[in-house]
């Protein structure tokens, strides 16, 4: 055991303390209904029950079986939510009841369900993630063919389709998992006696779903799929406590793919291996700096085994590495890998009696590894023959990595180096001006590669020995003690050179994916502020184009489910053009949900390669892309990297629908909102009006019996009908108003007015409103003059003086107060409408002037709530404020409400001169 890695060590306690602060969620698995996974849940509840745990009964499906029902008695039960939908009401999960009644456990059953529409989730597992985030265990039960990885699996198996699913990162991350098991034999005798479905239930179930071979089948997914998960848990374990022993609880083969001939034959031996173990395998490929050299026929060749290998069902990984044992021990290990299969050829030639073979020194370093040796000597036989006679054909030669002037570089470094040294000669010792030339070759091998520092290593020893060994000019060596120093410079520069090198080479590599990384980065954080498809496809071609070097095009669905390129202001450099995007692919990916085109199996002929944008609900489009170099694309960590983008596209583009779906939904229950209180105005608040208009005009025809109506009554109705008629008027006009203002429709027709006088307009314009109540009006004789519409703040008076003699009682007065109010540099005239009246509802204040919002909900005084909705439109248009407040005695104490607004007036015309109207001396008036 190793000392634990400090940064895993960090991570682990970071997600330990995650945990922590959330609820923990414990999954009843089965293989399919009938199983016993809500029996199961029901007894592990009781068992917490006793223990002291605080456990309710959330939602739990019986299906009428008498031992489930059993179970429940005794447990508190949360009452379910009742919804309507489509004219019928409807029982869900009352996610909020659970939320305020705050267990310490609860059962949530049947984790796939959908919750019907008008619910705050989709689906019920959203409300469990809700319940954990507030801290509450959670138990819940859930099916193998329920989780969408295994979803398409499960219906080829089956021929049924289920649509209801559950992702798999929801069961990746459950606290615990308890399978709960049952042979097909004995779930079919249940199913039979009635346990599982009603008899008539049952029988439909056996002809389809329930027929032996799709439980067996179902039954070993689900095994399968708990072994998993088992598996990741112990992997989990090993790396939290640095465990570097392997423990062979599962096969799982490696299979170690190189650049020779014969790696198609290992992957084949591997996955035979495999399939006689029933293992997972991997194929792994260490690409060392030597292998980064090898020409593009030799990589190709590479990644084409590597191919198969994904083909034939393995999981693909590329390693970076200077030693491949090593670097495959150390991976072995991570993965809990319990065999190695390599190739059993030898090194030929005289590299044999320097150095073993790969599968030689994997045998000595896996000392607790199975290592299996696959004899492909014949096939690299033959395949180095083909490549020798290809050779000499004049093709596959390698490609040169340096260029040319490097090697020019470097003569004339080693040249410069001499130039120096010669003038250091007598003052500098022999042993010293070695240094300058090794100092030259790290200097070459980092800058101009590989090549030019072998060469420079050989001119640094053939310069050294010419120009300062004595005899001097001359290669011959008088001191044979310089043969040792030339042997050991030699041997050092080409050390160096190649060290140099290598470092050079992984630098290179640790910088590409430094800026991979970072360039996912900045995508990922670019795409989580994109609010619109339209910034997501930009910012989404724009890095897959910068990283890949290619030009990219994203095909989106219309409302036939038809892929379309969605090109907005396209760049040549970036971009598809639509005439290189092949439509029929593009659709065939998106249906199938699998890539195509160029380095697939599917139209490999195709120039652009097709890559499906898969979210976790659906696939979102597809992502088509080009590159000068297609055939990079191949490589394994590449095509994981342009899958990586691909999904985080397709993650913001669902993110972005749902962010639609939820403001359309909103914008429908506003708009369900506004119809349901038009409807009631309509049907109460003018219907009623009519009705007394319709029965007063009938009594003032005749009274009962046929008897003429008198003077005096005749007068009484016609009154009672002018009152009807003008309260019905107000209503109409206040929707109406309120249609104009919101259309903006409404012209504002501003002059110089005095707040007086509009004050005396409205109070005789309310005579019938406020007849019985003594008004009091304190308005300051000083007041400036305001540009408003008189007629709207006439209005606005009128609204304001409605409210106040509908909410107070009959005989209170009511007092208007004007008065000057300075804000910084502005100048208002302040209005306050007083009354003494029970004050406004607590939290009312902030949205009393809101469109359809009254003072008491259930009331039957006569409004709709509209009247301060116009009047604070009334105010905004005239650029002022308005709000509302309780008046509140020294003892705390309502003593009724004011309703203020300010109008702006920094600019009066003829200010200081008299105004003609009602008297504004301070005063009391009844009006």
């Amino acid at each position: 055991m190793e000392r634990p890695d400090p940064d895993a060590l960090l991570e682990k306690i970071q997600r330990d303390e995650e945990k922590r602060s959330r609820g923990r969620l414990k999954i009843f698995f089965g293989a399919s209904a009938g199983v016993g996974k809500t029996y199961a849940m029901l007894q592990a509840a009781r068992r917490r029950r006793d223990e002291g745990v605080d456990v309710v009964v959330g939602v739990v499906e019986t299906h009428g079986r008498k031992e489930t029902v059993g179970l429940i008695e005794g447990l508190q039960v949360i009452p379910p939510a009742t919804i309507e939908y489509r004219g019928h009401q409807l029982s869900e999960f009352d996610l909020d009841a659970a939320l305020a009644r705050k267990p310490g456990l609860i059962l949530v059953d049947e984790l796939a369900h959908s919750n019907v529409q008008g619910s705050r989730h989709m689906k019920r597992w959203q409300d469990v993630y809700e319940l954990l985030d507030a801290g509450i265990d959670v138990y819940t039960t859930v099916n193998v063919q329920h989780l969408e990885s295994l979803n398409d699996i499960v219906g080829q198996i089956t021929g049924i389709r289920v649509w209801e699913t559950v992702p798999d990162r929801v069961f990746d991350l459950a606290d615990d998992v308890t399978l709960v098991d049952l042979p097909a034999d004995e779930l079919l005798e249940r199913l039979q006696e009635g346990k599982v479905y009603l008899p008539r239930q049952a029988e439909h179930a056996v002809r389809n779903f329930f027929r032996k071979g799709n439980l067996i089948a179902l039954r070993e997914l689900a095994l399968r799929r708990t072994a998993d998960r088992v598996d990741a848990q112990m992997r989990e374990y090993r790396a939290d406590q640095s465990i570097e022993r392997i423990w062979q609880a599962r096969e799982r083969i490696i299979v170690c793919v190189g650049a020779g001939p014969e790696s198609a034959t290992l992957v084949r031996a591997a996955a035979r291996l495999a399939a006689s173990l029933k293992a997972d395998w991997l194929a792994v490929y260490v690409e060392t700096p030597r292998l980064q050299r090898l020409p593009d026929a030799i990589r190709k060749r590479t990644l084409d085994a590597l191919k198969l290998a994904s083909e034939l069902g393995a999981e693909t990984v590329t390693l970076q590495g200077e030693d491949p044992p090593k670097t495959l021990i150390a991976y072995a290990r991570m993965r809990n890998v319990s065999k190695l299969v390599v190739g059993a050829s030898p090194a030929s030639g005289w590299s044999a009696w320097l150095r073993r073979s790969t599968g030689e020194r994997l045998i000595g370093a896996a000392r607790d590894i199975d290592v299996t040796l696959v004899n492909s000597g014949a096939v690299r036989e033959q395949a180095e023959r083909r490549e020798s006679a290809a050779r000499f054909a004049g093709l596959g030669a390698e490609v040169q990595r340096s260029k040319p002037s490097s090697y020019l570089y470097a003569i004339g470094l080693c040249a410069a180096i001499t130039v120096i040294a010669s003038q250091a000669l007598g003052r500098v010792s022999l042993a010293n001006l070695v240094m300058l030339y090794l100092l030259g070759t790290i200097f070459t091998a980092a800058r101009l590669g590989r090549g030019p520092g072998v060469l420079i290593s050989f001119l640094g020893v053939a310069s050294f020995d010419f120009f300062f060994v004595p005899p001097h000019l001359s290669f011959t060596v008088s001191d044979t003690q310089y043969l040792l120093t030339f042997a050991v410079m030699l041997a050092t520069s080409l050390t160096i050179s190649h060290l140099t090198a290598s470092l050079r080479g992984q630098a290179r590599i640790a910088n590409l994916r430094e800026r991979r990384t970072g360039a996912m980065f900045a995508m990922t954080r670019e795409l989580g502020a994109a609010l619109a498809t339209v910034q997501i496809i930009e910012t989404g071609s724009r890095h897959v184009a910068e990283v890949f070097q290619a030009r990219v095009a994203i095909l989106l669905p219309d409302s036939n489910e038809s892929v379309r390129p969605k090109i907005e202001n396209p760049d040549p450099a970036v971009t598809l053009a639509e005439a290189e995007i092949d439509k029929d692919i593009a659709q065939w990916v998106y249906d199938q949900q699998k890539p195509a085109g160029h380095g697939t199996d599917t139209l490999p002929a195709t120039s652009a390669l097709y890559l499906p944008l898969k979210a976790p609900m659906r696939t979102r489009g597809v992502m088509a892309l080009v590159s000068p170099r297609m055939e990079d694309l191949q490589v394994p960590e590449q095509r994981r990297m342009i899958e990586t983008f691909a999904a985080q596209i397709a993650l913001a583009l669902e993110r972005v629908h749902y962010v639609e779906i939820a403001q359309d939904a909103l914008v429908n229950m506003e708009s369900e909102r506004l119809r349901n209180s038009l409807l009631s105005a309509i049907s109460h608040d003018l219907r009623t009006p009519l009705t007394s208009i319709v029965g007063f005009a009938s009594m003032l025809a005749a009274e009962p019996g046929g008897a003429k109506v008198d003077e005096a009554r005749s007068f009484e109705l016609a009154e009672a009908i002018h009152d009807e008629a003008l309260r019905m008027t107000g209503v109409v006009t206040n929707l109406l108003d309120m249609a104009r203002l919101q259309e903006g429709s409404m012209k504002i027709n501003r002059q110089w007015s005095s707040i007086e006088e509009v004050i005396g307009s409205a109070l005789a314009a309310c005579r019938r409103i406020l007849a019985g109540r003594p008004i009091r009006t304190r308005v300051p004789a000083d007041l400036p003059l305001i540009e408003l519409d008189a007629v709207l703040v006439e209005r606005l008076f009128a609204n304001l003086f409605e409210n106040a003699s509908k909410y107070t009682p009959a005989g209170s007065p009511i007092c208007v107060v004007a008065s000057v109010l300075h804000e910084g540099d502005e100048r208002y005239v302040k209005v306050e409408v007083q009354d003494d009246g029970p004050g406004l509802p607590v939290a009312m204040a902030s949205r009393i002037f809101e469109k359809f919002t009254r003072g008491e909900k259930e009331s039957a005084k006569p409004g709709i709530g509209l009247g301060l909705a116009i009047c604070r439109a009334i105010v905004e248009a005239h650029a002022g404020k308005i709000g509302a407040m309780n008046r509140i005695a020294a003892d705390g104490t309502v003593l009724g409400a004011t309703f203020w607004f300010m109008l702006p007036a920094n600019e009066t015309p003829l200010e200081g001169l008299p105004i003609e109207g009602l008297d504004a001396t301070p005063g009391d008036r009844n009006g």
